[in-house]
């Protein structure tokens, strides 16, 4: 399956939103970096707290305000509301071929979505320094996308090879070279 194909097939922005959380998001997006600013996100996700525009907003306000705790919370609810939606199943260790065939025939600009939502949570997993949780995710993601087009494999390569270096440098730390 492509996942750069958008032709016919609608995306999560285009999903209708209520026009005081539309305002809100405005709002948001003026006032950033401001207080006001998480605030109006927050109403706009009591106005419409399964949308999809307004948790991929909170998400990148979280995760650019280095609030990388408040980030995977929402981009796992993110992952939750779109495999809900999309009939698959809530443990994404369960995600398979075989079921990404349905979802992507029901949607397949979620489907993509919820693929990105999962590899946003091992992004923030690998920012706050859980390289094992974020590995899981990303080995997933790379089985499942065997042309790579997510960059999940890619950043896999790189976190194995940051990890290969440490674990040598761990093993042979330059303090302990003596001069000659």
């Amino acid at each position: 399956m492509d996942l750069l194909d958008f032709n016919d097939c609608k995306l999560y922005f285009e999903d209708p939103l209520p026009a005081a959380a539309e305002a809100l998001l405005a709002l948001a997006a003026r006032e950033y970096g401001e207080p006001s600013a998480e605030l109006a996100l927050l109403r706009a996700h009591l106005l419409a707290p399964d949308n999809l525009t307004v948790l991929v907003g909170l998400y990148r306000y979280y995760f650019y305000q280095h609030r990388l705790e408040d980030a995977l919370q929402v981009a796992e609810r993110a992952l939750a509301l779109s495999g809900r939606q999309l009939g698959l199943p809530d443990d994404w260790n369960q995600l398979d071929e075989n079921r990404l065939g349905p979802a992507a025939a029901n949607s397949f600009g979620l489907l993509r979505f919820h693929l990105l939502a999962l590899k946003a949570a091992s992004v923030v997993l690998l920012r706050l320094g859980r390289i094992a949780a974020s590995r899981a995710r990303l080995i997933k993601l790379a089985a499942l996308d065997s042309r790579d087009q997510l960059g999940a494999g890619k950043l896999l390569e790189v976190v194995d090879e940051f990890r290969g270096r440490e674990a040598a440098t761990a093993t042979f730390p330059e303090s302990t070279l003596a001069p000659a």
